[in-house]
């Protein structure tokens, strides 16, 4: 634990322009850290903008669902949403392996990624529900097309429109278990505590460079703490969604303290920082809604 403190409170930020190149000349001082909370705090601090940030803690948390190596992306969405019974895309028998078929409307870092989790049907229960597995697809397989689409904010990380057509891939591609319950409903939370790492890792840094106040960013490395704690803990606990929902709370207080003294301060990194802050509020309202079920889980 002193160690990672002591690199909160040392190591600086790499400026790079593109997210590739970042990704590269940090990997070696990411990789060192022992845990994916660990990797996305100090992902976090090494970043510029929050868009780096943002990629750090979101491999991290794909890390942390299924291990893997280089860089990665979960592939749900598609035209009619990301519930279970919107999913279309389909995983079918074929030879000793399986055919994945479909498109998937929004695929994070995509265009970077060696390998896509897709989450794919094979059918319908008795009740008629979608029965839904993982499958790990490499981008380079034949019948895998990326089309390019962007987000109004943090350009510095692509996204892709991801079509499947008749990619054969083998038997052990398909991952073990239900691919909602076991991978795309706990991702959601992993995601929320890793992502909360790296913002807080990157304020850290922000903090440092401008040299704020001590007594602030003794306040960002004690939460750097609770979020690290969080993110290595139950994704499924409900008490656990309640302390992720006290973490967004501190941090988003923190963000305020921040931003009144950066604004101030002003330059490109601030310039970057009201360009993308809005990257802050995406899937709110499903952070809410989880915030209330786990209370409700949780009440006698």
């Amino acid at each position: 634990m002193e160690i990672l403190l002591r690199r909160l409170l040392s190591y600086n930020d790499v400026a790079l322009d593109r997210l590739e190149a970042w990704w590269n000349a940090t990997r070696d001082v990411r990789e060192q850290q022992p845990t994916t909370a660990d990797r996305a705090l100090i992902g976090g601090v090494l970043a510029d903008r929050l868009g780096f940030a943002f990629a750090s803690g979101y491999q991290e948390a794909l890390r942390a669902l299924v291990k893997h190596d280089g860089i990665a992306t979960l592939c749900v969405t598609e035209a009619r949403g990301n519930s279970p019974k919107d999913i279309d895309t389909t995983l079918a028998p074929s030879g000793a392996g399986f055919i994945v078929t479909g498109n998937k409307k929004w695929a994070t870092a995509a265009p970077l990624a060696s390998s896509l989790l897709v989450c794919a049907k094979t059918g319908v229960d008795a009740q008629g529900r979608n029965m839904l597995r993982m499958v790990r697809v490499p981008t380079s397989a034949p019948g895998v097309t990326l089309t390019p689409n962007a987000a109004p904010f943090v350009p510095e990380i692509p996204h892709a429109e991801v079509t499947l057509d008749n990619v054969a891939v083998p038997a052990d591609a398909v991952l073990p278990g239900d691919g909602y319950t076991d991978y795309v409903k706990p991702f959601r939370t992993i995601e929320d505590a890793h992502v909360q790492a790296a913002l807080v890792g990157y304020l850290i840094g922000v903090a440092r460079r401008n040299q704020f106040a001590r007594e602030l960013i003794e306040q960002l490395v004690a939460s750097a703490l609770v979020v690290r704690a969080i993110a290595l803990a139950d994704a499924t606990s409900a008490a656990v969604h309640v302390a992720l929902a006290g973490a967004f709370n501190q941090v988003t207080q923190l963000v305020a303290e921040i931003e009144r003294a950066w604004g101030a301060a002003g330059g490109d990194e601030w310039t970057r920082w009201q360009r993308d802050r809005p990257l802050l509020r995406v899937a709110s309202a499903a952070r809410a809604a989880r915030r209330e079920s786990a209370w409700a889980a949780i009440r006698p």
